[in-house]
């Protein structure tokens, strides 16, 4: 018990949201990078921190960037 008082957990918070430019682009690639795994896999939410509404066009960006040859698809 006294471990889990000890240790909080900072809430997540959106960087989209959060940025002044916080467009998502397909074109973009240095930044849609960080929301891919190693196996080329997008990442959830809980694991970026990323609200829902970015979350989705994210996750749009990223397939048409692979579309366009952008972003690996593995």
């Amino acid at each position: 018990m006294a471990m889990r008082s000890m240790f909080r957990r900072r809430r997540k918070v959106c960087s989209f949201c959060h940025s002044k430019d916080g467009s998502i682009d397909y074109r973009k690639v240095n930044v849609l990078h960080h929301y891919i795994d190693t196996r080329a896999r997008i990442k959830n939410r809980r694991r970026t921190g990323v609200c829902a509404k970015h979350q989705r066009v994210l996750s749009k960006a990223i397939k048409r960037a692979r579309e366009m040859a952008l972003l690996p698809y593995k």
